[in-house]
This record gives C-alpha cells, structure tokens and sequence, in this order.
C-alpha cells in the first residue's frame, strides 16, 4: 500500500490524490469523478496520509501499518461507523492498536483515521497500489 500521492484537505470531505504542484497550490483529483481541481494554500491546509501516525506509549506508529491491522482484522472485526458513541469507536481501537497513547489520542483523531479508512477502500487504492507494488 502506497500513501506518498494520497492527500487530505482541510475544509473537502474524501481523499485527493496528487497531480502535480505550483507555487500557490496544489491540483488534485477526486478519485470519484476524476475531475481535477486547484487547491490555494491561502485557504487550504494539506496533509499527505504518509506523514501521519498514531502515537502510542513506546513511539509512533504510522498510518500505514494501521490501514494495514485495519484490513486483516476486517473481517473479525468490522469498523465503527465515525456516528458511534466515543466509547465504541475508542474500544475498536483497542482491539486495533492495544498500546496506543491515551492522552493523546483522542476520539476525533479516531474518526479521522475511520473515515480515511473507508475512503481508501471506496476509492480503491489499496487494491491499486498493492498491485503497484
């Protein structure tokens, strides 16, 4: 699973994935309608999914390897819908990161991570870019 072109921004709902750059800004595609869009910087914050992790009481543990527990316990353990109590979604993340760091770690960083989740498999990249690699 590859994260390097895959882009949150602040104020869109969904993924982008990166097309190219300029000064001002960033052009980004919507994986759902493939149309391509010019994001300013003067009003948009921009996070690549493969800088972020999730702390936990040793380190931090990128976003990656939890897309990746995500996945393989997918089917003992179905996903939270980001609608649910707090204490639902946080006790999902036990069973997903035991030792994460509870202090900082919150619910809305959580639902974050869900929501990101169901838009990658919506999407389709992680069926596309397992076959890249």
């Amino acid at each position: 699973m590859k994260l390097k072109n895959i882009i949150a921004v602040s104020g869109e709902s969904g993924l982008f994935e990166l097309v190219t750059t300029k000064n001002s800004g960033l052009i980004l595609k919507d994986p759902k309608s493939g149309k391509t869009s010019f994001f300013s910087m003067r009003a948009h914050q921009f996070t690549p999914l493969e800088t972020i992790g999730i702390y936990t009481m040793m380190d931090t543990r990128d976003i990656k390897d939890i897309f990746e527990i995500m996945r393989s316990k997918i089917a003992d353990l179905p996903l939270p819908s980001v609608k649910d109590d707090n204490k639902k979604i946080m006790s999902y993340f036990v069973e997903i990161l035991p030792d994460y760091d509870r202090d900082r770690v919150y619910p809305s960083d959580v639902k974050k991570v869900l929501k990101w989740y169901k838009a990658m498999e919506e999407n389709g990249f992680f069926d596309a870019h397992d076959e890249e690699e």
